[in-house]
């Protein structure tokens, strides 16, 4: 009997959940995203959902961490990396999800990197152009001057310089057309670790 069969049916509904998000989005869902999902009000039932996967080993979870949730079991890795959707070079662009690879084995290594796909021009200064493909390092922090995939607290994503100031987070544009995009919060979703651009 697999860990799967001893799993109640909302159990299941809800690894199924977390599955994908890490899968499509990169990373996990929070208590409140499962929350919504399932229609479950209380954070502590949630949290029973979570311990009881947890204890059968289908998850792992790091203490004091939102949206720390990984898989503990997976299925042999697929070919080249997840293609996770688009990211604005521009204004702010909601992240869309999608499910499709690309292999970039001969040039990175697949522990921890995802790929996005640029939209606009913001960074053409850094050789980064509208349709260029991002490899991104999944990571929380980041450097000041490094460019990251940063989401604000608003859920918008988008790919720009990190400067962390006094009482603000500036993220810089590399195109003079652009001025800077000053916020309070935002969550890095990843470092940049390479560009791949596609010529016709």
């Amino acid at each position: 009997m697999s860990e799967f069969d001893t799993l109640t049916k909302r159990q299941r509904a809800v690894y199924d959940f977390i599955r994908d998000k890490i899968r499509n989005r990169g990373y996990g869902p929070t208590v409140r995203e499962i929350g919504d999902n399932f229609d479950i009000s209380s954070p502590n039932g949630v949290m029973c959902h979570l311990k009881a996967l947890e204890k059968k080993g289908l998850i792992t979870r790091e203490p004091n961490m939102s949206r720390a949730i990984q898989l503990a079991l997976e299925p042999v890795e697929e070919r080249g990396l997840p293609l996770r959707g688009r990211v604005a070079a521009g204004v702010l662009h909601e992240a869309v999800e999608q499910t499709e690879r690309v292999d970039f084995d001969a040039m990175f290594s697949k522990k921890n990197l995802f790929v996005l796909e640029v939209t606009g021009d913001s960074m053409i200064d850094e050789h980064i152009d509208d349709g260029d493909m991002v490899v991104i390092r999944r990571q929380r922090d980041a450097r000041p001057g490094q460019v990251v995939v940063a989401q604000t607290g608003d859920g918008e994503a988008t790919l720009k310089r990190y400067y962390p100031e006094a009482n603000r987070i500036r993220l810089e544009p590399a195109n003079s057309k652009y001025k800077p995009i000053y916020v309070r919060d935002v969550k890095i979703v990843g470092v940049l670790a390479g560009v791949v651009r596609k010529v016709n």
